[in-house]
């Protein structure tokens, strides 16, 4: 079939499938399947696509009316300029999340002059980790991740943008594996982290893209959402070094907790809201002993 057409099938389905940006997504997935980047679609519309590319076409766009969320169908998820391989092991990484790594990186270079020691708990994809190491040249970061598939995908991504030298990828549940491998001590100038925040009773209602696709482990915080906050600020300050960063995502409504929690051991603790104006990121500096 004719490449017009065949995207006007696709536009047609996602629409009725009630799809929010069909136009889209359906020209997305058909770059995806005949390997053309999107310029391609306006220039080369009288293209004809071999039975394989439309099976393939199709394929893709009833796996997107199920509720596949489109990142899966693609593999690939673009986040702070980088190109992110992404599978149903790791959890999508969202632009809202860049506002974390950004805040980071001019703190790393205000204070450390780029040269510094970073911890990334919960990798998963290992965008916040790499997009670190890419953007800060002199660093070196640990990712700790508690799935072995989230830490292959995370050291395959390492590996295609070219920072995998300057990662450490640690299988552990939070601090675990650097107790046992490094012993207690403060080694790193950076902690960073975006845990699981939705509360346990959330997690159903969230839609069906996000809950049936996404791993559980990475978006379940527990009953209130902070269950990963309360373990990580408990035994971050082994892992800090003197006035060492401590910096989270955090979810709707929960900046204020955060940085209570936060508060005992941590001062100029920071609230950084995202372009929607939402509080989206907590930061704060280990207190002196």
């Amino acid at each position: 079939m004719i490449l017009k057409e065949v995207l006007r099938q696709g536009i047609e389905i996602l629409k009725t499938a009630d799809i929010e940006a069909p136009a889209l997504e359906a020209g997305v997935m058909l770059c995806h399947v005949i390997k053309r980047d999107r310029t391609f679609l306006y220039v080369h519309n009288d293209y004809v696509l071999s039975e394989k590319e439309y099976r393939d076409y199709i394929g893709a766009i009833n796996l997107r009316t199920q509720g596949k969320p489109l990142q899966y169908i693609t593999g690939r998820q673009e986040f702070m300029s980088l190109e992110f391989a992404v599978t149903s092991d790791v959890l999508i990484p969202r632009h809202d999340t860049e506002i974390l790594v950004e805040e980071v990186i001019k703190y790393a270079k205000r204070e450390w002059s780029s040269k510094v020691k970073a911890l990334d708990i919960g990798t998963g994809s290992g965008c916040i980790a790499i997009s670190l190491a890419h953007y800060l040249k002199e660093s070196h970061v640990t990712a700790l991740d508690i799935s072995e598939g989230a830490l292959r995908v995370a050291q395959s991504n390492a590996e295609k943008i070219g920072v995998v030298d300057r990662i450490n990828f640690v299988h552990s549940d939070l601090f675990t594996r650097l107790e046992t491998e490094q012993g207690k001590g403060n080694v790193f100038d950076i902690i960073v982290s975006n845990p699981p925040y939705i509360p346990s009773y959330e997690v159903e209602e969230l839609q069906v893209e996000v809950k049936d696709n996404e791993p559980r482990t990475a978006l379940d915080g527990g009953n209130d959402g902070l269950d990963l906050y309360r373990a990580i600020i408990d035994s971050a300050e082994a892992f800090l070094a003197h006035h060492g960063l401590l910096a989270f995502e955090v979810g709707y409504n929960q900046a204020g907790d955060v940085s209570k929690l936060m508060s005992s051991k941590y001062y100029d603790i920071k609230i950084v809201r995202d372009i929607g104006g939402i509080e989206r990121v907590v930061l704060g500096k280990l207190k002196p002993l």
